[in-house]
């Protein structure tokens, strides 16, 4: 029984660290005023994996170039991160 227990404890705290593990990233948009120019991006986020970690980290990221984050549309996994690659077109993973 101590075995069983001892296993099952350290199964789930193996899955928990891959969990924090993993890679991040968001999608988001943002603007430019002054002509307006608006954009669709996608970046990695250090930390957890929550839309508001992704706003708080891309705020000051995009604001250094004068965009400003409009909204994060989600968070995700690498399994998402390819097929949103084309639509990000020149701001995939720049910021």
């Amino acid at each position: 029984m101590k075995h069983t227990l001892f296993s099952l404890t350290l199964l789930c705290g193996t899955m928990v660290a891959n969990l924090a593990s993993a890679d991040c990233y968001a999608d988001y948009k943002a603007k430019r005023d002054d002509p307006l120019r608006l954009h669709y991006g996608v970046a990695q986020i250090n930390g957890d994996c929550t839309p508001a970690v992704a706003s708080d980290q891309l705020r000051g990221r995009l604001a250094a170039d004068n965009w400003q984050l409009l909204n994060v549309l989600g968070v995700f996994d690498d399994a998402g991160l390819e097929e949103r690659r084309d639509s990000a077109g020149e701001f995939y993973l720049r910021y």
